[in-house]
């Protein structure tokens, strides 16, 4: 059903109802004001007939027939178009005149002061009543006065009301929901000129979606629909091109896992195989195997360990950013190092207090540890002394961080290669992806890493990594290919 017809129709629903609603508050209102008219009608013309009637009283009670007469003309006169009925102090009826209960009909019981009240018929009717006391004195007799009007008066009147909110209830309807209709009809423009817009639009092809930017409807909530689908469109191709990433990165993992791991679990085959056929080798051969066994599972370890860290960073979302403090980072990998390796020389020196940064911790822990693991490897010195400094300070808006060591050095030629995943020298035991790790953090966080000339007369490789301190995350790259890009 089209939404104009629906608003049509809900409008012939609701303006009936919201005008019977109004009718009957109408209704209350008419009719207390028609009752409070004829009572207040009533009490005028007590207070005109008032003075006759006590005047009739006394002349009645003194047998003056003539006086009486006229008495009882005037007030007849004074009452005009209501009933009136005087009685002495007795019940004695000594005057009735115009339209009024029959005689016989009980009354309500007369209070000193006057009021109005309803009386019904034997015949069914009802009267609206006013009762008028005339006190008695030692000169003047008492007695009441006693007003009546038709209360169907009022009643009539009422329905008449009534009937004419019906009849413009009936109307309404009708009139009400043509009258939406048009006004839905013209107010939906918008909508279907979005429609048609939106009607071939291909979530895969992106020139279709430049007709929702055409020429605004300036109606603000349909254009705020259509920057919304806009905004849905590209969250959905940011979410296809993470989904077509993660995809990617499992690809990659699982061929990088496979070609990495093949030959340290076909060494581990081939010791395996050697020392299940020969049950009686040499307590020296054995332990050489033993030895060559853990080596292996180690790397493979390391292996795998790493190509799952690799993937962590291709796929981290930007609400895993936090605040971070590379001072207690830094520390914190200082001392877990040194847990590590008893004997390495491992000094902390920091020039610039705490320095907080918006970043990922866990890659960031990852990436100085990877340093810090590089340095212990290989950056002994020839007493086979692992001796390591960082430093880190602050240069600017950045954060620096240099990791030193006192072994053989990385070669000018060879600095930037060694961040190439499986890198990895013909003596080294790791998994050649330590300082690809690094790099993959530091790129994630906008910064840099290098390997740098040392100080002159100073030994070994001395890596500057540098990130920036911003006071939010960065904006991460939609694609991160550190595990599926060849090469």
């Amino acid at each position: 059903m089209r939404l104009a017809t629906r608003i049509a129709l809900v409008t012939a629903v609701i303006v009936p109802v919201l005008v019977l609603l109004a009718g009957l508050l109408l209704l209350g209102l008419v009719g207390r004001d028609l009752r409070a008219g004829q009572d207040g009608q009533l009490r005028d013309r007590a207070a005109a007939a008032l003075p006759y009637a006590r005047t009739e009283l006394h002349a009645a009670d003194a047998g003056r027939l003539r006086q009486e007469a006229n008495q009882q003309s005037r007030l007849g006169a004074a009452a005009l178009d209501v009933g009136v009925r005087l009685t002495a102090a007795d019940g004695t009826v000594l005057l009735s005149q115009g339209a009024q209960p029959a005689a016989a009909d009980p009354l309500p019981a007369v209070t000193a002061t006057t009021a109005v009240r309803t009386v019904t018929g034997s015949d069914g009717t009802a009267w609206r009543a006013l009762a008028q006391p005339i006190p008695g004195t030692a000169a003047q007799p008492g007695g009441t006065l006693w007003l009546f009007a038709r209360a169907s008066a009022v009643q009539r009147e009422v329905r008449t009301v009534r009937g004419r909110i019906v009849l413009i209830a009936l109307v309404a309807a009708p009139l009400g929901g043509l009258l939406a209709y048009l006004v839905a009809e013209r107010a939906a423009g918008p909508l279907r000129q979005l429609r048609r817009r939106t009607s071939g639009l291909d979530p895969d092809d992106p020139a279709t979606r430049l007709r929702l930017a055409e020429r605004p409807t300036r109606v603000v909530e349909v254009d705020e629909l259509a920057g919304t689908l806009q905004s849905v469109l590209q969250r959905y191709d940011e979410q296809a091109a993470r989904t077509a990433e993660a995809l990617a990165t499992a690809r990659a993992f699982a061929a990088s896992a496979s070609h990495e791991l093949r030959t340290p679990l076909m060494s581990m085959r081939t010791n395996l195989d050697v020392l299940t056929e020969h049950p009686g080798l040499a307590p020296e051969d054995r332990a050489e195997i033993l030895a060559d066994l853990q080596a292996e599972h180690a790397r493979l370890l390391g292996t795998l360990t790493a190509l799952r860290a690799l993937a962590q960073g291709d796929l981290v979302e930007q609400d895993a950013f936090g605040p971070v403090d590379l001072g207690d980072l830094v520390e914190s990998a200082a001392a877990d190092a040194r847990r590590r390796d008893p004997r390495a020389l491992i000094t902390v020196r920091s020039s610039a207090g705490s320095l907080r940064m918006h970043g990922w911790e866990p890659g960031l822990r990852m990436a100085v540890d990877n340093l810090l693991a590089n340095a212990l490897v290989h950056g002994r010195s020839a007493d086979g002394t692992a001796r390591i400094e960082l430093a880190l300070g602050r240069v600017g808006t950045d954060a620096v961080l240099t990791v030193a060591d006192h072994g053989p050095g990385i070669p000018p030629d060879l600095r930037d290669s060694v961040f190439d995943r499986f890198r990895r020298g013909p003596d080294s035991p790791g998994s050649g992806l330590g300082l690809t790790l690094v790099a993959q953090q530091t790129a994630l966080h906008r910064g840099t890493v290098r390997f740098t000339e040392p100080p002159p007369g100073t030994p070994g490789a001395l890596a500057e990594l540098r990130l920036p301190l911003a006071a939010s995350a960065p904006t991460l790259q939609l694609r991160r290919d550190w595990l599926s890009a060849e090469g």
